[in-house]
């Protein structure tokens, strides 16, 4: 409502500004066309301009907010620039006008520039208008590429649990794309669904994903998980990962970490020893005697005197739990056959 009643004024201060050219002296009445036109141009430009207003809905405060100061900070500068350089300009208007222009234009440019390229590295706050390194009130996560590919993280932010901005590096796309092109056929298999789970994450209205273009100047020439680890130190985020020696590198730098292998972990049914369990005994053990079962999250199950009933429903007692970032092991002891 507050949109279209801004719109209706900005319509009727042109009819208004129109009506005033017309009757007045600053336009030629011949030919009789011509006021008729003004009036029509002016009219017809307060159109476009709700017109584009309404073509581009999605408006980045950050980026029009650089523009705002940019060019405010660019005009005070040449002001104070045009005073300093008064005593070589001498008194040709002409010249001095000229110098002026240029000089504005350049430091304008060179504002504008400098706080689209910088907004996301500091902090400054005026009412209605924030840069910030870092989203309000929650930590970035930044993601990995095994993680993109794995597929899971799409489930997880769908359920609402995440609500945090994600950040996909562009080093990070650009390593999958390479994955989606390789000639091996299971390889590019998998950098191809890395990049369907990011379209998928990019058109879910309630996700904020935001591509990372920068590149830190510590960062030149390492390899990508160094890469990875330096960017989430430099937003003060969490990395998302499910690889396990990235997991640990990070957590040596002190950055911290969302294993997806952890949080899948934690949601598994928890088991106590002397609980009883009913598994299928689907192959032998490593050790003798031993037997392997299932459970249907995935969770294997090491079972003591198991060997000989493989392909049987055995109910077990659990003896230990083994938990481990690559994923949790139960060992049991053969009870019965289940019936």
């Amino acid at each position: 409502m507050a949109l279209a009643i801004l719109r209706g004024v900005l319509i009727f201060v042109a009819i208004g500004l129109s009506v005033s050219f017309f009757n007045s002296d600053l336009l030629p009445q011949e030919p009789a066309w011509l006021p008729w036109m003004a009036l029509l141009l002016v009219i017809g430009f307060a159109v476009s301009v709700i017109t584009a207003d309404i073509l581009i809905p999605k408006k980045r405060i950050e980026t029009i907010s650089a523009v705002y100061f940019g060019l405010l900070i660019g005009i005070f500068l040449t002001y104070v620039a045009t005073i300093a350089l008064t005593p070589l300009l001498g008194d040709n208007n002409e010249y001095r006008n000229a110098v002026q222009l240029s000089v504005g234009a350049v430091l304008c440019y060179l504002c504008i520039s400098m706080l689209i390229q910088t907004k996301d590295d500091f902090r400054f706050i005026i009412p209605y208008v924030e840069f910030a390194k870092e989203v309000k009130g929650l930590k970035p996560y930044i993601l990995d590429t095994s993680v993109v590919i794995d597929g899971r993280i799409a489930d997880v932010v769908e359920t609402g649990i995440l609500d945090n901005q994600l950040i996909m590096p562009r080093f990070v796309l650009q390593e999958l794309q390479n994955i989606a092109d390789s000639s091996d056929k299971m390889r590019r298999s998998r950098g191809r669904r890395g990049l369907d789970i990011l379209n998928r994450l990019r058109t879910d209205a309630n996700v904020d994903l935001k591509i990372y273009d920068r590149d830190l100047p510590d960062s030149q020439d390492q390899p990508v998980d160094m890469k990875l680890v330096l960017l989430a130190k430099h937003l003060e985020g969490k990395l998302v990962t499910g690889d396990y020696n990235l997991n640990k590198v990070a957590r040596l730098h002190n950055v911290q970490v969302l294993n997806l292998n952890d949080l899948a972990n934690s949601l598994k049914p928890q088991f106590l020893p002397g609980e009883q369990v009913i598994v299928k005994v689907v192959k032998a053990g490593e050790e003798e005697g031993q037997g392997v079962g299932y459970l249907d999250d995935g969770t294997m199950i090491v079972i003591e005197s198991g060997r000989s009933h493989i392909g049987k429903s055995v109910q077990i007692s659990v003896t230990s739990v083994l938990q481990t970032s690559a994923g949790r092991m139960i060992f049991g002891k053969f009870d019965a056959v289940a019936s």
